[in-house]
């Protein structure tokens, strides 16, 4: 059974220098075959590289409260002040239409309620039907 190899751990210069061959178009390969390090993590040190710099190559172990990074903030707004109110617009007259839908249902409803009132009252055990029968 062969001997389970132990983690390496790279230190954040180490991780620097070879982005920055890679970023000077060294073959990633042979990079790999070269360090010893695999092709998968060269990409991820180049991907964490090129989305916050050498900051985001940190050292191994857990990062501590002065690395980590607030979130990016949004992106600016870049609607035109026209479009603005044009949706300002829509969104009253879709709230209106919601609120007249309301009052058409809350009508119904009770409509409903009435009915089934008085369906019970009229319709209980030994009353007369309201329609004949339809044998004849």
């Amino acid at each position: 059974m062969p001997k389970p190899r132990k983690a390496r751990v790279f230190s954040r210069a180490f991780k620097l220098s070879v982005v920055r061959r890679m970023l000077a178009g060294e073959n990633v390969s042979a990079l790999s075959r070269e360090l010893e390090v695999l092709r998968k993590d060269l990409y991820v040190w180049r991907d964490r590289f090129r989305a916050g710099g050498p900051e985001a190559l940190r050292s191994p172990g857990r990062p501590r409260k002065s690395e980590l990074r607030p979130p990016p903030d949004p992106p600016p707004d870049r609607t035109k002040p026209g479009e603005l109110a044009a949706a300002r617009r829509r969104i009253a007259d879709l709230e209106r239409k919601i609120g007249q839908q309301q009052v058409e249902l809350d009508f119904f409803q009770r409509a409903l309620r009435q009915v089934r009132a008085a369906r019970r009252q009229t319709g209980g055990p030994g009353a007369a039907a309201s329609t004949r029968s339809s044998k004849r």
